[in-house]
């Protein structure tokens, strides 16, 4: 059974994710951290990660850029993963029954219009939205409700009073599947893949992302993301993160070659098949 480190708790929005990719003959290896997670697979290259890198609503998730690129790590995948939120209590309570919230303060703060309904109610922020559930499921707390997924709250015996409870129902969170160095030629094939993720840094010269960016449109590359992290310790230079949608490797390959004299410290982070999305 292939194991598969997350952060967080079981029954999390990563552990969906997981589930949804590789299918649910898996073992959950929780992490506290994002950066626990990382040295997980760094460590043990028999161990998956599975890693939110953007979320249509918070933004990237900028730390878990350097993550990768710092670490022997490779994205061997992606999935998008509509991110639903359902109002979870123990069963037989009603939201009038209901005077706390528990959640993850992203959480609490993406359902704040089904919240205001409820104004007496007091919000605790927490860790992680399926431990937050577990916690009301394990300690019998009544009159504390969850803010997790529908599954998260069926795992752990939770009645759901609302679903769906998200604000802006347009609200997905894009993760990378990753591994070690060692391992990732195992898991994305080279036929399937047609996109990529790569990182650089550029000169502090008038044009020189233009010039890059031109190549690749004169390849074919589709620039489907592009996110700038300063350098430390370097003032007003910066790393480019970006993805890249092809059809043609070959063409792909031919792109890199054209931009790497253009480009300092150029990495590969990964290439993969372009990843399904969960509606």
């Amino acid at each position: 059974m292939q194991k598969v480190a997350i952060q967080g708790f079981e029954g999390s929005y990563h552990d969906q994710a997981t589930r949804l990719f590789f299918g649910d003959a898996v073992e959950i290896v929780p992490c506290d951290t994002f950066k626990a997670l990382v040295e997980t697979v760094k460590m043990n290259p028999e161990i998956l990660g599975v890693i939110a890198i953007e979320n249509t609503i918070a933004g990237s998730l900028l730390q878990n850029y350097n993550l990768i690129r710092d670490n022997t790590l490779t994205i061997v995948g992606e999935h998008k993963l509509r991110i639903k939120h359902s109002f979870a209590v123990l069963p037989g309570q009603t939201p009038k029954d209901i005077t706390e919230v528990r959640s993850h303060y992203m959480a609490l703060l993406q359902c704040e219009e089904f919240l205001s309904q409820y104004p007496w109610l007091r919000l605790v922020g927490s860790d992680d939205t399926a431990k937050s559930a577990f916690e009301i499921a394990q300690q019998k707390l009544t009159g504390v409700a969850a803010i997790c997924s529908a599954n998260s709250a069926r795992k752990f015996g939770l009645e759901v009073l609302a679903d769906s409870i998200e604000t802006n129902k347009h609200n997905f969170t894009r993760f990378l599947m990753i591994a070690n160095v060692k391992k990732g030629w195992h898991y994305a094939k080279k036929e399937e893949c047609n996109k990529a993720s790569l990182v650089f840094s550029l000169p502090h010269e008038k044009g020189s992302l233009s010039k890059v960016l031109t190549i690749l449109s004169f390849y074919n590359i589709n620039l489907t993301k592009i996110q700038s992290l300063p350098i430390v310790g370097q003032e007003w230079e910066y790393l480019f993160y970006i993805d890249v949608l092809f059809d043609d490797y070959h063409r792909y390959q031919q792109s890199l070659e054209a931009i790497r004299p253009l480009t300092s410290n150029i990495k590969i982070l990964g290439e993969y098949k372009e990843g399904s999305q969960t509606i």
